[in-house]
């Protein structure tokens, strides 16, 4: 799904509104002036002044404003956020969730240091460069233990609206931070519609543009330079909670994982699992019908 910001003046915005009046819809972003639902697209309008284009046909309405097609989606000559999460798919461990502000001179520094997308590097790669990510880049890193995990999942958050809540609260501190990025970029999780209905929710808020954007580690550094460190984190999680238990935690949720579920469910019970492992997963009853036979 493309994704455009743009920066256009008064006078084009209250053009852009009178002519596509009558597919105003209601927001209940307090940021967002105008919001349109177009035909294969949506556009936002903030009151900070930028517009925010998203959906097919985005780069058909913004060159009303003036964008050109060449220019692409994936340009990142400017300072920007980019936001991700890893430990989602994996049954042991907590969510790390980090949000990084990457500059145009930082560039050539990450691409030497072999900054990617982080699925293409080893974790051994992500554990040697992590270190130096973290000195050089300004970041803000959450990370969310399984038992915290546990406690609020069911209760005041979904496996969505969680994730909705860590990454705007990632970009929220940086922010507090003093940065200031031309676009902030998460890797998309969800479609924008459902991240704006679950941020409604959330306490801190700001008026800075978000854009959802699948692949966006591939295509954005600052994205990239989130994902390795959070999995650094993760791993980090990782180890230190099979450490306390006794145990090598792995990663994922395939058959290895119900089978050490059940190992430490017989030597801790439920609370030992609460502990390390995000029991709402299908690994928790996996794991006890490995006890019963």
């Amino acid at each position: 799904m493309a994704s455009i910001t743009l920066t256009p003046s008064e006078k084009e915005i209250q053009a852009f509104v009178q002519k596509h009046e009558k597919n105003l819809a209601p927001s209940k972003n307090p940021y967002i002036r105008y919001f349109f639902k177009l035909p294969q697209a949506s556009v936002s309008i903030y009151t900070s002044g930028k517009v925010l284009l998203q959906g097919e046909m985005a780069e058909n309405y913004a060159s009303f404003f003036g964008y050109q097609v060449s220019q692409g989606t994936s340009e990142q000559n400017f300072p920007m956020i980019g936001t991700d999460e890893v430990g989602n798919g994996s049954y042991f461990g907590g969510l790390a969730v980090v949000a990084s502000f990457v500059t145009p001179d930082q560039h050539d520094f990450l691409r030497k240091l072999g900054v990617g997308d982080s699925k293409t590097l080893t974790d051994q790669k992500i554990r040697q460069i992590t270190p130096i990510l973290k000195e050089k880049i300004q970041h803000q890193a959450l990370l969310l233990s399984p038992s915290k995990y546990n406690e609020v999942i069911g209760e005041r958050y979904n496996a969505v609206s969680v994730k909705v809540a860590l990454h705007n609260q990632a970009i929220f501190l940086l922010l507090q931070k003093g940065v200031h990025p031309e676009k902030i970029v998460i890797d998309a999780f969800t479609s924008s519609q459902n991240y704006e209905k679950y941020l409604k929710n959330e306490a801190n808020h700001f008026s800075n543009p978000v854009s959802l954007e699948e692949k966006a580690e591939g295509k954005y550094l600052a994205v990239a330079v989130s994902s390795i460190i959070a999995r650094d984190l993760f791993l980090e999680n990782l180890e230190n909670l099979g450490r306390e238990l006794g145990y090598q935690l792995p990663s994922g949720a395939g058959a290895t994982s119900d089978k050490v579920a059940s190992q430490i469910l017989q030597a801790y019970g439920m609370q030992g699992l609460n502990f390390c492992a995000k029991l709402h997963f299908k690994n928790t009853e996996k794991a006890k019908k490995l006890l019963e036979r």
